[in-house]
């Protein structure tokens, strides 16, 4: 799909009826369905999308895991990329036909946060599960076509459907970086792959010869891997129950492997013994207390450092008792990779494309938009790390 095949002069200011796949409710089937997506107003983006996939954070939001983010009717979809159609009033960075990858968690460059160095936040446009319209006006963008009531957004980007409109702080250029055969691939950079090998090289600063293990396997944790593995990480122990991902994850530069199914002993118990006294890094990947108490307990004390990524939706607190921090282990999360996206993802799509990040291995599947129940079942079973729709 190229450029010539936009023509955004016949759509320009005007609302666009197309393809969405509607989330109706917790755990429902999606539905392929025509939906209007309105002109972009103040500071916003409208997006062609060619490619998105499935994160399990839109797993989440579709089985209504939070109760908070059960609104009906939805679109789910956060990783994806596509072609500016149009811009709104005021939008200086991205111009009609720009490639872009839309960002979850915005930058808007000029608050307090954004003009931090030590945080990847933005306190208008930051990551927020529970928003479900446009800041500038509390409206959506998305209606149905029957009636005009309003389809609500999803984590600022919304990306299950063949047009979406973004804040301009939640949309970064790509153009002059790739050439639309790379575009498919960069898909991964709205989360997965950023968020995993950003936790590993910003938010931990894994150096040469470090010991690292990742607790989960997914998509992040593979992320996860390969970032470790770019910076030259000395072992790599990967922590799962499916063994059927360790094929994949040896690719990926996990080193050693261990299924707490197999084991008489707590995990953690096994990397000590493994590394002399526990691993510089340890990442919780899946969203689970007690995959985390494993993580943090195997980092070596002193110095060890657990970065969490999971996504913990029960109200469940920390299952670490204060005095263990006296220690020297150290726990913190991370939001997409500590990066910044529109300062930090060009960059970083460019050392992806170098090579120094390995994205082809993150693609397991693809198949056509309409196919999207196919993909979440995929991923539901563990067969898929990303499955990629085309538009």
């Amino acid at each position: 799909m190229g450029l010539e095949q936009l023509s955004p002069n016949d759509t320009k200011g005007k609302i666009i009826t197309c393809r969405a796949a509607v989330a109706h409710g917790a755990g429902e089937a999606l539905v392929i369905e025509k939906v209007k997506v309105h002109p972009p107003q103040k500071k916003e983006v409208r997006i062609k999308i060619l490619f998105t996939s499935i994160c399990h954070t839109d797993l989440s939001a579709w089985l209504g895991e939070n109760e908070a983010q059960r609104a009906y009717p939805r679109i789910l979809g956060h990783e994806a990329c596509g072609i500016v159609e149009s811009v709104g009033e005021g939008v200086k960075d991205v111009n009609e036909g720009d490639y872009v990858v839309p960002l979850f968690n915005g930058e808007c460059g000029h608050c307090k946060l954004c003009k931090c160095p030590h945080t990847n936040m933005c306190q208008h446009f930051g990551v927020n599960p529970m928003k479900k319209d446009m800041v500038a006006d509390g409206a959506t963008r998305f209606t149905t076509v029957d009636g005009g009531k309003p389809i609500y957004h999803f984590l600022n980007t919304s990306t299950f459907t063949e047009y979406t409109v973004v804040d301009s702080a939640c949309v970064v250029k790509l153009s002059g970086l790739i050439d639309q055969h790379s575009l498919k691939k960069l898909t991964l950079l709205s989360c997965g792959v950023s968020t995993g090998v950003g936790a590993a090289w910003n938010t931990a600063n894994v150096q040469s010869d470090a010991t690292v293990a990742v607790f989960g396997l997914g998509a992040v944790g593979l992320a996860v891997a390969e970032g470790a593995r770019a910076r030259g990480a000395s072992k790599i122990i990967g922590i799962d129950i499916n063994p059927d991902k360790f094929i994949k994850a040896r690719e990926m530069g996990v080193t050693d492997f261990i299924n707490p199914k197999d084991e008489d002993k707590p995990v953690y118990e096994i990397i000590r013994e493994m590394t002399g006294g526990g691993v510089d890094f340890s990442f919780e990947c899946v969203g689970n207390a007690d995959v985390l108490r494993n993580a943090f307990s195997s980092v070596h004390e002193g110095w060890g450092l657990t970065v969490i990524l999971g996504i913990h939706t029960t109200p469940q607190m920390l299952p670490i008792h204060p005095m263990e921090l006296f220690d020297g282990r150290r726990v913190i999360a991370s939001v997409f990779g500590g990066f910044k996206g529109r300062s930090h993802l060009p960059l970083f799509a460019k050392q992806c494309l170098q090579g120094m990040v390995k994205l082809d291995g993150f693609i397991t599947h693809e198949l056509p938009f309409k196919e999207i129940n196919k993909a979440f079942d995929l991923l539901v079973s563990g067969k898929s790390l990303r499955c990629l729709l085309h538009l």
